[in-house]
């Protein structure tokens, strides 16, 4: 069980979040930005998730990347870093908070139902490209969390609740060109995150690549963005056609990185 303040510092965590969706969603029904309030509200989190974790590591001893609780746990800390960064520094990512925020909401929804019982670190992940691997991967998700924002919010701009708004922040080509260049980044450090994933099971097992479950699907998802940015750069096809293939591209990486933990109770099952 988590202690009193990791899970007062858990819960804190979430109300950030769950207060800056709320003003996101304020914002975009009055048709007002709330962005100052958005991004001090989420970077409170940010920093009580950090705390969190910092608190966690020292009681049991080992970084927060074993249990599902713990995956759960670092990545609404990592994934709401990289979008306060993105929100603070690029004014055009803001508009896709309102699809990006609810996202976080449902990590931590799900990390309240998930065991907080701790592991035992087994000796393959004692391997610093195990932290390259996981960064890497850390970052990918993050820069896809602003991609499919940005392009779930251009999909609802196609919907009568949302059109007016839509139509007042003018340039779309702007939003959607965006949207594509994060999707990019994304792609750049999925790659990445293989290629050390690789190395990291050569020094650990003394195999570069063995198709378990997570690394099959793993390398499926690398195949999804890459066709959709293949597809999105030679053939002439519907803005609409390509907000989805990042929607659900992310979607495909949501369930591989986080549903395939899940079902299999531990990364990697059957290795480590």
């Amino acid at each position: 069980m988590p202690s009193v303040s990791e899970s007062l510092l858990l819960w804190g965590g979430l109300a950030g979040y769950a207060a800056s969706t709320a003003a996101a969603w304020h914002g975009a029904v009055r048709r007002r930005g709330h962005d100052r309030f958005v991004l001090a509200l989420l970077s409170a989190g940010v920093v009580l998730f950090a705390l969190c974790i910092a608190e966690r590591w020292v009681r049991v001893g080992y970084g927060p990347f074993l249990t599902m609780y713990e995956i759960l746990l670092s990545n609404l800390f990592s994934l709401g870093l990289i979008y306060a960064l993105a929100y603070w520094r690029v004014a055009w990512v803001r508009p896709g908070s309102i699809v990006a925020l609810p996202i976080l909401l449902v990590l931590g929804l799900w990390l309240l139902r998930v065991s907080a019982e701790p592991s035992q670190l087994p000796a393959t992940y004692e391997n610093y490209w195990l932290w390259i691997h996981v960064g890497l991967g850390k970052v990918f998700l993050g820069s896809c969390l602003v991609a499919v924002g940005l392009a779930g919010f251009l999909l609802l701009g196609r919907t009568g609740f949302f059109r007016d708004w839509f139509a007042q922040l003018g340039d779309h080509a702007a939003l959607d060109a965006l949207a594509w260049r994060f999707f990019a980044l994304a792609f750049v450090f999925h790659s990445l995150m293989l290629i050390a994933g690789a190395v990291w099971a050569q020094d650990a097992w003394g195999r570069y690549w063995d198709w378990d479950s997570l690394e099959t699907w793993a390398f499926i998802t690398w195949l999804a963005l890459g066709i959709s940015l293949h597809t999105r750069a030679t053939y002439r096809l519907p803005l609409w056609a390509g907000w989805s293939m990042i929607v659900g591209s992310f979607t495909l990486a949501f369930l591989t990185f986080f549903g395939m933990p899940f079902l299999s109770l531990a990364p990697h099952k059957g290795i480590v």
